[in-house]
């Protein structure tokens, strides 16, 4: 007799709903969700919120960084008979930062105008776009009026004013570096005789000078090798000689260029396509505004 069971299929959907009431019956236990839940949606807004513009506020000048693109001239009256009033140019930014010093371009005017000539030949514009364009470092140019222009200059009357009253004064009401290496000077024309003759008799405050279509004082030609003697090497000025190739003072220009070759001072020379008239110098204030500012760099 054989002992075996016959085995008997299982009913799954017996056990099925046993397991189903076993799971109701739990608490522990949940049914499974296998669907994935749809995302709800998010409530659009009543109104579509305006793009905000955003609002340009100006930097406020700093010493750091001035926005400053123009500078100042003025007139300055003063008490000296010979130089009675002076303009001078402040640099943008001067008045936005008190700390800075600065160097010092003296520029001289010719016979017969007044100190407000370099001011019309746009020596101001020029240092203000250059200044902008950092072709330049920042510095004052002062432009003493020579009242007596048509008196002889033997008797020194205007430079001596320069030397002992303005540049002082000067220094003592702006804020300069007030020393012999940020100083210089230059002119034209008779102006020009004037820088020539200050810059080498005064080397002490002058580390560089220019003479633009120098009209060197006569008297003064035969002592241009007496006055290169006298200087030490450490401290022969810089010198910038330039003229136009029409100019009738001419002459007087070539002979001291030549001197100072062969006296072995190194200097700038250039003869430039032009007449002794206010077109030729206005055609190089860059130049020479450029100049200075490598002296003063």
């Amino acid at each position: 007799m054989d002992n075996r069971q016959a085995f008997k299929p299982l009913n799954w959907t017996g056990v099925f709903l046993v397991w189903i009431s076993a799971c109701l019956y739990l608490t522990g236990c949940s049914p499974v969700n296998l669907s994935t839940p749809a995302p709800t949606p998010s409530p659009l807004p009543s109104s579509t919120p305006p793009v905000p513009t955003p609002t340009l506020v100006k930097p406020t000048p700093t010493p750091e960084g001035c926005l400053e693109q123009r500078g100042q001239v003025h007139r300055v009256a003063f008490d000296s008979e010979a130089l009675p009033q002076f303009m001078i140019y402040l640099p943008a930014c001067y008045d936005a930062d008190p700390d800075t010093l600065y160097p010092v371009l003296y520029l001289l005017h010719g016979q017969g105008f007044e100190d407000d000539q370099w001011i019309r030949l746009g020596v101001a514009v020029a240092a203000d776009d250059m200044m902008w364009r950092n072709e330049i470092p920042p510095y004052l140019i002062v432009m003493p009026f020579d009242k007596a222009s048509w008196r002889s200059v033997e008797d020194d009357y205007f430079g001596e004013a320069l030397v002992a009253e303005l540049i002082p004064f000067v220094d003592e009401h702006y804020r300069t570096l007030a020393r012999r290496d940020y100083r210089a000077i230059g002119g034209l024309s008779r102006g020009a005789g004037w820088a020539i003759r200050y810059g080498l008799t005064r080397w002490e405050l002058f580390s560089a000078f220019g003479g633009h279509s120098a009209a060197i004082f006569y008297k003064d030609n035969g002592k241009l090798d007496d006055w290169l003697a006298e200087i030490p090497a450490v401290y022969m000025p810089e010198i910038y000689l330039d003229i136009g190739d029409q100019d009738k003072e001419h002459g007087s220009a070539f002979l001291f260029t030549e001197l100072l070759v062969e006296e072995g001072v190194s200097h700038e020379w250039r003869l430039f396509s032009g007449n002794h008239d206010e077109s030729y110098w206005s055609a190089h204030v860059d130049d020479y505004l450029r100049w200075y500012g490598g002296v003063f760099r």
